[in-house]
């Protein structure tokens, strides 16, 4: 119990962290502010070949030289979130690598342009699998279509950039996020070496994604998983909530559906706790969730040895 209290703790002086890191802009404007950048980062707004849709990306890289194998490299969905806190990470990975031997991860957030943390219309375009809608504006079911932007778009475009590792390669999604990283987990277990699932919404569709199954209990892949969810996702929720939406929240369980995925996912042949881990998140509620998870997840990641067997393909 201490150390989840720990944990929280650490989360906290997280947030804080990255708060206090960020450098002030040159230019500084007329009232005497400035506006702030992150620390070692870039963007780019492209508009995806595949999905039609604009994208931004974001871009991390370690300060220190790739190492032979090429830089491991961290995918972060919600990147207007999500890309601070798993770039602050990243560089306190670097700063102990001297340490703990540890290689600092190349990380790309993607997300979208504009001043939101969330985009609530794309992300349930983006990340809910199942048939996507015949007629446009298409307002969910684009699973797939965003995968392949990741991998025949996004991939290529980081490899030729900069050396990486194709065998370290993480996703890491929370929420719908979470379902989408394990639609991919599902379905293409070979794209990535790690998946980060922090409160998957697995209920969708009465759990619609779950009919990927038999995909992952075929192929020979043998990625590590980590799944997380908060202890308190699936209590009433706090404030002056109308009873329709209390009861939508009672049809959309977190908790059991996570703790049974991990059980499935450890019962597969050759698989094992090693690879598979599973975190009920004392105190925490759906919303803040991802912070605590992406803490564990990238100490996850990192543990990854560099000859690990599963490649990922573009």
């Amino acid at each position: 119990m201490r150390r989840l209290h720990n944990l929280g703790l650490l989360c906290s002086s997280l947030v804080w962290g990255i708060l206090m890191s960020l450098p002030a802009h040159a230019q500084a404007v007329d009232s005497g502010w400035a506006t702030v950048a992150l620390t070692a980062a870039q963007q780019l707004d492209i508009r995806a070949r595949t999905t039609g849709y604009p994208y931004r990306i974001l871009m991390s890289v370690p300060d220190a030289p790739a190492p032979k194998q090429g830089y491991p490299v961290l995918y972060v969905l919600d990147g207007n979130a999500a890309f601070p806190v798993a770039a602050f990470l990243a560089r306190s990975v670097a700063s102990r690598r001297d340490v703990t031997g540890h290689q600092p991860p190349l990380v790309v957030g993607i997300g979208y342009p504009g001043d939101r943390d969330f985009d609530v219309a794309a992300r349930q375009r983006d990340y809910t699998p199942g048939a996507q809608s015949p007629h446009p504006p298409a307002t969910e079911g684009g699973a797939d279509h965003f995968l392949d932007f990741i991998d025949r778009e996004v991939k290529p475009m980081v490899a030729a950039r900069y050396p990486i590792d194709s065998q370290r390669q993480a996703l890491f999604g929370h929420s719908f996020g979470g379902l989408l990283a394990l639609h991919a987990l599902l379905t293409r277990p070979t794209s990535f070496s790690t998946y980060l699932l922090s409160s998957p919404s697995i209920w969708w569709q009465d759990k619609r994604v779950l009919a990927g199954w038999p995909n992952l209990v075929r192929s020979a892949a043998r990625p590590r998983v980590q799944i997380s969810v908060g202890t308190l996702e699936d209590d009433p929720p706090k404030g002056n909530y109308p009873p329709e939406v209390r009861a939508l929240w009672a049809q959309r369980p977190m908790v059991m559906p996570a703790r049974h995925l991990a059980h499935q996912l450890r019962e597969l042949p050759g698989w094992s706790d090693a690879n598979t881990v599973y975190y009920e998140l004392a105190g925490e509620n759906h919303g803040p969730a991802w912070l605590p998870a992406m803490t564990r997840g990238m100490q996850f990641f990192m543990e990854q040895a560099p000859s690990h067997s599963v490649a990922a393909t573009p």
